[in-house]
């Protein structure tokens, strides 16, 4: 009887013992899913703040100016002194328009002058003569009237002058210079063309007026300010580009203010449930461009305001406040 309770001790003894462990390993596993779930939360979280709020954006762009070179008079292209891509410097000779009609001009005005020229000295001779007559010999109204004609010949050689100036001026323009610093883009241009006064023919790119704009969407507008500093890596370099952001757009284009018309505003409705963030653009001054990398109008750029990588660190203190019940620090408290 005694081996028989003995026995049946053992037996519970032996099947409590896979329980407990049952139980403990259903706890370990319950406890390796909260930190596996609080680890995802934690990264959404993280990736959440820097994909959304982070003041970074793919949407850049580089730009410059392009300097519309039109001529200032019209005749045929008798010389071409650039080529397709080639650099100039402000005040190259672009091309030459045919001079013959301007110093014929020129010739033309010099010989009016010299007519007027000798003119008003028989109108002065004449008035002086009269000037001196006393008013027995001739009168007062005789004087008045050989003085305003000397006036107009004053006037009449004024304008010779003037036309002279103006002829002499419009040769020099026969020699259509470069306005800034750059490179000749697109020519399409040949000698035997005919330029027309005030019609574009030929682009130059202003090599000194290369800028970033930047398409931030709003969400992250609130960490951008005029004078950050800013890093851009352009696609296909991998050193980055140093500059610092210049402007902020005071507004973009709204589709919804267009009016009616009976001129009430004409607004869409909206069906989606998701609404996406209006990009803003921010002008960024470039500063620094490394050995090596050409600065093209349209490259894209990857575009990161602040120094590279401090605005993560931002993001994780930001966070731990957020966790931890912290106050806000002011940005200019290290």
């Amino acid at each position: 009887m005694a081996d028989d309770k003995t026995e049946n001790a053992q037996t519970r003894h032996d099947g409590g013992e896979p329980r407990r462990q049952t139980r403990r390993g259903r706890v370990l596993r319950l406890a390796a899913t909260a930190v596996i779930l609080a680890c995802a939360a934690i990264a959404a979280f993280v990736v959440w703040q820097f994909y959304v709020t982070a003041p970074w954006t793919r949407d850049g762009r580089v730009r410059v100016q392009v300097a519309s070179i039109a001529p200032q008079v019209s005749g045929q292209i008798v010389e071409l002194r650039v080529a397709d891509n080639q650099t100039v410097k402000k005040g190259d000779v672009l091309y030459v328009i045919d001079p013959a009609d301007f110093e014929i001009a020129i010739a033309t005005a010099q010989a009016e002058m010299e007519n007027r020229e000798a003119d008003l000295s028989v109108k002065r001779t004449q008035a002086a003569r009269r000037e001196a007559l006393t008013t027995l010999s001739t009168s007062i109204e005789e004087k008045q009237q050989f003085a305003g004609t000397a006036k107009i010949a004053e006037a009449a050689l004024a304008s010779a002058k003037a036309q002279l100036s103006q002829a002499k001026i419009n040769l020099g323009r026969t020699q259509v210079r470069a306005t800034v610093n750059g490179r000749v883009t697109n020519l399409l241009l040949r000698v035997g063309d005919y330029a027309t006064t005030g019609t574009v023919n030929i682009a130059v790119i202003d090599t000194d007026s290369f800028w970033i704009d930047g398409y931030f969407e709003e969400t992250k507008m609130a960490h951008i300010h005029v004078g950050d500093p800013v890093s851009a890596e352009l696609l296909g370099y991998d050193p980055l580009i140093r500059g610092t952001v210049e402007s902020i757009t005071l507004g973009i284009s709204i589709a919804n203010a267009a009016p009616s018309t009976q001129g009430l505003p004409s607004v869409d409705p909206v069906y989606t449930w998701v609404r996406l963030a209006q990009r803003v653009p921010v002008r960024i001054r470039i500063e620094a461009v490394p050995d090596g990398v050409a600065l093209v109008a349209g490259m894209t750029a990857t575009i990161s305001v602040g120094e590279p990588g401090r605005h993560r660190s931002d993001w994780f203190q930001r966070m731990r406040r957020r966790l931890t019940g912290a106050p806000e620090m002011s940005p200019d408290v290290p």
